[in-house]
C-alpha cells in the first residue's frame, strides 16, 4: 500500500505543508516575543540589572518604564496576527535604536548584533506564518507562480 501522503489529494498535502510552515512560524516568533516581554517587563521595575544598564548606556533611569512600555506596545502589536506586519515593522525601529545606543556606549560585538539576532527571528517567524510577505520578494509572489 501506497504512503499516506500519495493516497492523499493534493490540495491536502500542500495545506499540511502549509500548517507545517505556519506552525514553524508561530514557534519561531515566540522567541522574540518572550524575550521581547521579559526585555520590556524588566524595565518597570527598579532592579540593578536595569538600573546599572540605564547608568552604562548613558540614560536617565527615569526613561525606563517609558521604554518598557514601548516595548511591550510593539510586541503586543506583533503578537496580533492581522497587526503582525506592523508590530514587525515597530519592533524593527526599536531594536535599530537598541544597536545604535551599543555601538554609541562602545558595547561588546555581542551587545551590538544580538538586536539584529532578534529581528531576524521575527521577521523569519512572520515570513513564514504570513503569506501576504511572500508577495514582496522577487520569484516568490504571484507573478512567479
Amino acid at each position: 500500500m501506497p504512503p499516506l501522503e500519495a493516497r492523499l489529494p493534493q490540495s491536502h498535502a500542500r495545506s499540511t505543508s502549509v500548517s507545517k510552515r505556519v506552525l514553524a512560524g508561530r514557534i519561531i516568533s515566540g522567541v522574540p516575543i518572550l524575550f521581547m516581554i521579559f526585555d520590556g517587563g524588566i524595565k518597570l521595575t527598579n532592579t540593578a540589572p536595569v538600573t546599572d544598564a540605564f547608568a552604562q548606556l548613558g540614560y536617565p533611569l527615569a526613561l525606563a518604564p517609558t521604554i518598557g512600555i514601548l516595548a511591550l506596545v510593539c510586541t503586543a502589536i506583533y503578537a496580533i496576527p492581522r497587526a503582525s506586519v506592523l508590530g514587525a515593522v515597530l519592533l524593527t525601529g526599536y531594536l535599530g535604536g537598541a544597536i545604535s545606543t551599543q555601538v554609541r556606549a562602545g558595547a561588546s560585538a555581542f551587545s551590538v548584533f544580538f538586536p539584529i539576532i532578534i529581528a531576524a527571528l521575527i521577521w523569519g517567524g512572520l515570513f513564514l506564518r504570513d503569506d501576504r510577505l511572500s508577495e514582496f520578494l522577487p520569484g516568490r509572489g504571484s507573478r512567479g507562480r
